[in-house]
């Protein structure tokens, strides 16, 4: 007669309904909603004062030390930053680095993760170790330096910015976890049908292990995007300037701000410093806010799986 009690008790278990909850969990899982929430707006109420912010005016910043909308919306940040010509060269620029510069990653760290991923490779374990240990350890900025502009001569040259992070050997162990997690009966159907390694790979691994690839593809993207040291470093050319160095000279140069009357700024006046400052973060960030709704609902999944399995 206990069978059945059994079975059904464990059956409602497995679906996770509410009722299957003793109070204690639900109590705890209240508290878990709670943290999070709290965690969240930590993360977001910032975020909405610095985009607040770039629309005040100087009394509002210097009056009110937190809001979350502003009183009187002035576009004179905006507008200090937008007559530079440099932005929209600098955005462009950014996109070039980080499209072009995303696509070498993704494929060094693809090609190096998937022999990586396979049991039957000879000395696959000493591979792995060669990986690893560029983790631990690094040349240092000066032989990185002279290595890049002294013996490649790639200063001035995007391939600066690409070619020393190529891959990042975190992301490729991730996707070759994810990789070592795909069964091999697909690979051995595979060749029984005719395919060799580089069809398998294209036809079989790449299109199985899209959560991996997307959530890898966002990491790098917003590297490449962020990037300022290495634009810094090997970019000395104006044309050729990113969107993080190009702000970071419109930060520099706001204080020049109100001895430029060539410009009408209207009733709200110049623009405050730090409205400027909150600005450029707004214009550095909106482009990879844009594009992570669309590769979210892989992010957790990718990662996840490729950093449990193998």
């Amino acid at each position: 007669m206990t069978m059945p009690f059994t079975h059904k008790k464990d059956e409602v278990r497995a679906t996770g309904t509410l009722e299957a909850r003793t109070p204690g969990d639900q109590a705890v899982q209240v508290l878990l909603y709670v943290i999070i929430a709290l965690v969240a707006l930590a993360c977001v109420l910032p975020f909405i004062y610095v985009v607040a912010g770039s629309f005040a005016t100087e009394r509002e910043l210097t009056e009110r030390p937190f809001f979350l909308i502003p009183q009187d919306v002035s576009l004179n940040a905006y507008q200090y930053i937008l007559k530079q010509g440099d932005v929209f060269r600098g955005l462009k620029n950014s996109v070039i680095v980080t499209v072009i510069g995303t696509l070498i990653n993704m494929f060094v760290s693809c090609t190096i993760a998937y022999p990586l991923s396979r049991p039957y490779l000879k000395g696959r374990n000493g591979f792995i170790n060669m990986v690893i240990v560029t983790m631990l350890f690094t040349g240092g900025m000066v032989p990185a330096y002279i290595m890049v502009v002294n013996v490649l001569h790639l200063g001035n040259t995007y391939w600066a910015l690409w070619l020393p992070t190529a891959m990042s050997a975190f992301n490729m162990i991730i996707i070759k976890n994810y990789f070592q997690g795909i069964p091999m009966e697909l690979e051995e159907a595979a060749i029984i049908d005719g395919s060799n390694d580089l069809i398998t790979f294209v036809r079989i691994i790449l299109p199985l292990s899209a959560p991996v690839l997307a959530s890898v593809s966002l990491f790098y993207a917003v590297s490449h995007w962020n990037s300022y040291f290495n634009a810094m470093l090997y970019i000395n050319n104006s044309d050729m300037e990113v969107i993080t160095i190009v702000l970071r000279r419109l930060v520099f140069l706001t204080t020049q701000v109100a001895e430029d009357s060539t410009f009408d700024w209207g009733a709200a006046g110049m623009p405050p410093i730090k409205a400027v400052k909150m600005a450029t973060t707004v214009l550095s960030t909106l482009p990879i806010l844009c594009i992570y709704p669309f590769v979210q609902k892989f992010f957790t999944q990718g990662v996840m799986v490729g950093s449990v399995k193998g």
